[in-house]
C-alpha cells in the first residue's frame, strides 16, 4: 500500500512539472510585437535569434502621430474611451501554438494596438509569452489586461527590461553592449520558462 501511495505521489509530481514546461515546436511560434522607439523590436529580434519563430511587427491602418505629446494625448483618449485602433497587420492565428507578445508600457498600460490584437484573435489553449520594454516604471497593469483579454491561454512568465525614455529624447537603448547584456538575460529567461531549444 505504501508503495502504491508513493508511486501515485511521484506520478502526480512528474505530471505537475511537465505541465509547467510546455513542449514548443519551433515551426509553430509567432513573435508579434509593437515598437515605437525600436527597443521592443530589438528585444523581439534577440528572442527570434534564440527560438526562430515568425517575427511580425504590429502596424496600424492609421499610424500614430510622430510627435510625442500628440501620441500621448491620443493614447490616453483611446484608453479612456476603450477605442481599439484598427490593425493593418493580419495573419492566420491557426498556424501558431505559441505566441510571444512584445509591447512597450504606455501610460502604465498595455498599448491600445496590442489590445486590438488580443481582441481580434482567439488565443484559447495557446501558450502566450509576454515580453516588455519600459521607461523605468515597469509593466503597469499590462499583464492584468493580457489575462483579461486572453482568459483561456496559458500565460507564461513575462520578460521586462528598461528601454528608452522618449519623453526625454532617449530612444534606442538596447544596442551595443546593452544588447549583449539583454541577450544574456533573455537566454536565462527562456531557459527558466522551458522554451529555449
Amino acid at each position: 500500500m505504501k508503495k502504491l501511495v508513493l508511486l501515485l505521489i511521484v506520478s502526480f509530481s512528474i505530471q505537475t512539472n511537465c505541465a509547467q514546461q510546455p513542449a514548443i515546436s519551433s515551426d509553430k511560434i509567432l513573435i508579434v510585437y509593437l515598437s515605437r522607439t525600436n527597443n521592443t523590436k530589438a528585444l523581439a529580434e534577440i528572442i527570434n535569434q534564440e527560438i526562430a519563430g515568425d517575427l511580425i511587427s504590429l502596424e496600424l491602418k492609421n499610424p500614430y502621430p510622430e510627435d510625442y505629446d500628440a501620441i500621448v494625448k491620443q493614447v490616453a483618449e483611446e484608453n479612456e474611451s476603450g477605442f481599439l485602433p484598427p490593425l493593418k497587420t493580419n495573419f492566420a492565428m491557426d498556424n501558431y501554438d505559441t505566441i510571444f507578445l512584445g509591447f512597450p508600457t504606455w501610460g502604465m498600460q498595455l498599448p491600445p494596438p496590442m489590445k486590438s490584437f488580443l481582441n481580434n484573435h482567439d488565443l484559447t489553449e495557446k501558450t502566450v509569452i509576454p515580453f516588455n520594454t519600459h521607461a523605468g516604471y515597469g509593466l503597469g497593469n499590462s499583464l492584468k489586461t493580457i489575462r483579461k483579454l486572453s482568459p483561456n491561454s496559458n500565460i507564461l512568465e513575462v520578460f521586462s527590461v528598461k528601454g528608452g525614455i522618449e519623453r526625454d529624447g532617449v530612444f534606442l537603448l538596447i544596442k551595443g553592449d546593452r544588447a549583449i547584456e539583454v541577450k544574456s538575460e533573455v537566454k536565462k529567461w527562456l531557459e527558466k520558462i522551458g522554451v529555449l531549444r
